[in-house]
């Protein structure tokens, strides 16, 4: 049991390391589509699902798709030493301030590490990478990140969503469920999901 969920695990890590981090191959970036929406029902092998700018997309599941469940977490949940990922807006004097924070569990460790542009708002930008110091600030904490070409310091601010990532599976998946899929697209204009992130408990992926 223990040794199939940290295969499981494993198995997120690479495949979301191949769909989150920016440099990938250019076709592939070219087709990668984000999407942020809810399962709004399923008609047989595809997912209809209603896009946060109401778009209705048709996601069909890809040949083994990796599935993570979302569930809540808090500041006191990221120490020194966790792997996090933060998206974040730039500020005046050239640091961070988050808009939302995920942890890693240790076996997705160095899932798509670095800094790169993001698309959940202009301008946003994702630092995936491990916790060198956790400092006390007002109304929040102020992280410094490190990863292999750099660091980054980023102010959290006490009501910036914080999840936390746990294995999932294909179950996850039903009408009302929110979810934030990595797919490819299609010739027929059609989703592949190979990447889902599923909120439980009423949480809505912030990613």
């Amino acid at each position: 049991m223990q040794a199939n969920h940290k295969m499981t695990v494993a198995a997120l890590a690479l495949s979301f390391l191949g769909l989150m981090v920016s440099g990938i191959g250019t076709g592939f970036a070219q087709n990668m589509v984000r999407v942020r929406g809810t399962i709004d029902y399923i008609d047989g092998p595809t997912y209809l699902v209603k896009a946060r700018d109401g778009a209705e997309l048709k996601v069909a599941l890809a040949d083994n798709p990796q599935i993570a469940g979302v569930v809540k977490a808090s500041l006191s949940d990221i120490k020194q030493g966790s792997f996090v990922g933060v998206t974040a807006m730039p500020r005046a004097d050239g640091s961070q301030s988050a808009l939302e924070v995920h942890i890693f569990p240790e076996a997705m460790r160095g899932t798509g590490e670095g800094h790169y542009p993001w698309d959940l708002r202009p301008q946003s930008t994702m630092t995936n990478a491990s916790v060198e110091q956790v400092v006390p600030a007002v109304d929040g904490q102020t992280l410094t990140l490190k990863y292999k070409d750099g660091e980054k310091k980023i102010f959290v601010p006490a009501k910036a969503p914080i999840v936390a990532y746990v294995p999932g599976d294909k179950s996850d998946l039903k009408p009302g469920a929110k979810v934030f899929i990595a797919g490819i697209k299609q010739p027929d204009g059609t989703l592949q999901g190979r990447a889902w992130r599923v909120g439980r408990d009423g949480v809505t992926p912030p990613m």
